[in-house]
């Protein structure tokens, strides 16, 4: 197995609007809400390279039910404010060990590989929220998905 490529980051506290979606695909859900929202606001060019995007399950899925959620944060300018069921989040920020990947298909693979990477570590589990990073939303192509994935470590 390869040596996965880990490098330290510190995320500031940032305000951001969150879109939510819960079912068998809350990720696509989520996105179409935060995609809408962010074409009526005029910001859609940048979506994911300039403008971030952030997500994670909320809740995370369970065995019995094909349902769980998935939250995407975007940040926005300080004027832009949500509507409908979007709302504001304010991010706290936090330290955390990320990696680069690319193909959606290798996301559970990939997040076993960074908890491991930690756990070899000298850093500790922290409590803020882990973050997956995806640079291109609007590509179709899940096998084109380029993901940072953030789990949140501590000294």
């Amino acid at each position: 197995m390869k040596e996965l490529d880990v490098r330290l980051e510190m995320l500031p506290p940032m305000r951001m609007i969150s879109a939510y979606g819960f079912g068998s695909s809350p990720e696509n859900a989520a996105g179409k809400k935060m995609t809408a929202f962010l074409r009526s606001k005029g910001l859609l060019e940048g979506y994911g390279t300039v403008i971030p995007h952030y997500g994670f399950n909320n809740p995370s899925p369970s065995s019995g039910s094909p349902n769980y959620g998935y939250e995407i944060w975007t940040v926005v300018p300080p004027d832009v404010e949500p509507e409908g069921d979007l709302k504001v989040v304010m991010f706290e920020g936090g330290n955390y060990a990320v990696t680069r990947f690319e193909n959606l298909e290798n996301i559970g693979r990939v997040w076993g590989e960074l908890v491991q990477w930690r756990e070899r570590s000298p850093y500790q589990e922290a409590s803020h929220q882990w973050l997956e990073r995806l640079h291109n939303p609007l590509e179709p192509d899940f096998a084109k998905y380029v993901f940072d994935l953030y789990l949140p470590v501590k000294k």
